[in-house]
């Protein structure tokens, strides 16, 4: 899609398209994931959104879109009923386009392959605390 902020998209045609509990590893950790509901069917009987980390069930009906960062808290939905339909569309970037971008449009493993030990250090350094720089861009209560 022209103008989109996502690298990918995954249409999910169901019938009744329903997650189990996952966390998307391969998202980029403190990046978005927009998920949108679509189908006929009844939320108040279904397809609600479960955030596990967060102890939250959402009533979540067709059209809504909502925005987690799914590589960190766990999430699924409920299924819906057997007469009913429900699609999804996720839109999300992979953490490892930030990664290729950040070795020089190149392979971890050809970066690695051209770089002195110092700068192989330095980089393992960085990625110790690259989750915690990222998860530092979240607001906190008390900021908010």
């Amino acid at each position: 899609f022209e103008n989109t902020i996502f690298a990918a998209i995954t249409f999910n045609f169901g019938p009744r398209a329903f997650t189990c509990r996952h966390l998307d590893f391969a998202n980029l950790s403190w990046g978005w994931c927009s998920i949108t509901a679509l189908g006929s069917f009844d939320p108040d009987f279904g397809g609600h959104l479960i955030l596990w980390d967060l102890g939250l069930v959402i009533r979540f009906p067709p059209g809504s879109t909502v925005f987690i960062p799914s590589a960190i808290i766990q999430h699924s939905n409920v299924p819906i009923r057997s007469h009913e339909t429900r699609s999804s569309f996720t839109q999300y970037t992979a953490g490892g386009l930030f990664r290729w971008v950040r070795n020089g449009f190149k392979t971890n493993e050809d970066f690695e392959n051209g770089v002195l030990v110092a700068e192989k250090a330095l980089r393992a350094a960085e990625a110790e605390t690259r989750w915690e720089d990222g998860m530092d861009m979240f607001s906190t209560i008390d900021e908010l």
